[in-house]
This record gives C-alpha cells, sequence and structure tokens, in this order.
C-alpha cells in the first residue's frame, strides 16, 4: 500500500500526518487514488508510491480531482517535478497492469 503525506506543500504546519492510499489507476503524468482524508483542489502533497516491484517512488501530487464515495473519496492528482527515471518506472508500471 501507498502513503501520502498529509502535509500541503504550500502550508504551515495544518494537517501533518501520513494516510494510506489505494492507488486505482496510475499514467506517466498523473495517478487515481482512494483515501479515507479529506485533500484539497489544487495542493500539492508529498508522497511514497509503491509500485508492483516493491520499489517506492517519492512524488509530489497535486491534487485535480475529487469525489466523494461510500468510505471515504476518490482523487486524481497530477505528478508534478517527477525526475524522468520515475517516470518510466510508472510508465512500466503502467503498461504491467494493463496485461
Amino acid at each position: 500500500q501507498s502513503r501520502l503525506i498529509i502535509k500541503p506543500m504550500n502550508a504551515d504546519t495544518n494537517g501533518d500526518g501520513e494516510a494510506l492510499i489505494d492507488i486505482v489507476d496510475v499514467s506517466k503524468s498523473g495517478i487515481g487514488f482512494h483515501c479515507d482524508k479529506v485533500l484539497s483542489i489544487g495542493e500539492v502533497y508529498e508522497s511514497y508510491l509503491t509500485i508492483w516491484t516493491k520499489e517506492v517512488i517519492h512524488a509530489f501530487l497535486q491534487i485535480v480531482r475529487i469525489e466523494m464515495v461510500e468510505g471515504g473519496y476518490n482523487y486524481g492528482a497530477s505528478f508534478v517535478g517527477m525526475p524522468e527515471l520515475d517516470a518510466y518506472r510508472i510508465e512500466v508500471y503502467q503498461k504491467f497492469n494493463e496485461d
């Protein structure tokens, strides 16, 4: 399971903590995930995404979509400033999951 640091990058200390997220879908440019915590559209959050090889990718996510569902929220987020190597690893992860 992946982790999300609940501390907006442009805020002081409000909302400190961590939340576990369930990745629903992922692409080179962004990610869809489920989380029971309330996040804010436009905010950038630090994350540690665990891919199928159990590798952890450190990434920053900007929330672009929120949908309230039973048991929490579904989010859409764009990657911010992701290194090309990590983007490639995510692209491989995406292709692996499609097959």
